[in-house]
């Protein structure tokens, strides 16, 4: 007897489907394929964005203001460069003016970030307790930060002004004379540091506090009941437990401090602020490297400035790893 065979249907028990794409297999591995390019490539994908604006905003600059700093470049013919080494460098070591500004970022630092620091992390055990009207003090405390630095440096210029200012006219009240802020060294580091202090405290305070919130509550309660006052909680318990992020503000602060610009080109109130003074008495790294590219339209040595900075950074940074692992293997 003949029997006669025939193409099962699309869609019969036992067959693939056919769309005319390939195969069920091959359709099953394009399908893990796709699978795999979404789960490991998505993440890739998601922080390319910011990797590219880095390189071109950040990594570029960086490189090219180090193949700045080895030549003689200036403002007016930027597409002019005479190769001259490290003789920049060299020049730059040997430049008082560097010391005298390095010295002054220092010190303009220590006297803004010590009380700043101190003053937000009182500021934000006062946040965490619970008070009425709390949300409105966070906000009031953040403020300062939000406002513009032209704003609030040139708010505190008028303060600080000698003969009209109302510091000095506070300070009279006490019998003491008109300061001359400004051509003071001590007096001028003081009003930049107090404009930094304004600006910044509320904005570290509001970071110490998430991290206060983040501490357990039992180990307040097991303090209590060991019987610890609200001044040794704070030692023992605040203090530990939001230690990383008081490592994270120095930090910040530091980099704030070895970048100061805006306050003091502000105080100075004309050609001064450029100078840092007429003695150049509060002069900053950031104010040296904009007198050095933008008034003497040296851009080269405006450029070694910006990477003394930038190492100047990196050696604070590894001292303070330094530091760390020392303490931690002492503990």
């Amino acid at each position: 007897m003949a029997t006669s065979t025939s193409t099962p249907p699309d869609g019969a028990p036992g067959t693939a489907p056919s769309d005319g794409t390939g195969t069920g297999a091959e359709q099953q591995r394009r399908r893990t394929l796709l699978h795999r390019l979404d789960v490991r490539g998505a993440p890739y994908a998601f922080v390319a964005p910011f990797f590219i604006v880095f390189a071109a905003f950040s990594f570029y600059p960086l490189i090219y203001t180090s193949w700045i700093s080895l030549h003689r470049v200036e403002l007016s013919t930027l597409n002019v460069m005479e190769w001259v080494g490290f003789d920049n460098y060299t020049a730059l070591w040997d430049d008082d003016r560097f010391w005298n500004a390095l010295l002054n970022t220092f010190t303009i630092g220590v006297l803004s970030t010590v009380p700043q620091l101190l003053m937000a992390l009182g500021l934000a055990h006062l946040l965490n307790y619970r008070l009425r009207g709390s949300t409105f003090f966070r906000v009031a405390a953040l403020t300062p930060y939000a406002t513009s630095v032209g704003a609030a440096a040139l708010v505190f210029t008028m303060l600080f002004e000698r003969d009209f200012g109302m510091i000095n006219w506070m300070l009279s009240l006490f019998g003491v004379d008109n300061v001359d802020w400004e051509n003071n060294k001590w007096a001028a580091q003081t009003a930049i540091s107090t404009i930094v202090i304004w600006r910044w405290t509320g904005y570290n305070a509001l970071l110490y506090l998430a991290a206060m919130q983040a501490i357990p509550r039992d180990r307040y309660e097991a303090a209590a009941l060991d019987g610890a006052s609200r001044w040794q909680q704070f030692l023992q318990v605040t203090v530990p437990g939001i230690r990383s992020t008081i490592v994270f503000t120095i930090v910040l602060s530091t980099i704030g401090a070895t970048q100061l610009f805006g306050e003091p080109l502000i105080f100075g109130q004309g050609p001064n602020g450029i100078t840092g003074g007429a003695d150049n008495q509060y002069q900053t790294l950031g104010l040296l490297l904009y007198e050095e590219g933008w008034k003497n339209y040296q851009m080269g040595r405006a450029a070694t400035v910006a990477w003394a900075m930038f190492l100047l950074l990196i050696v604070m940074f590894v001292v303070q790893r330094l530091v760390g692992r020392v303490k931690a293997r002492r503990a």
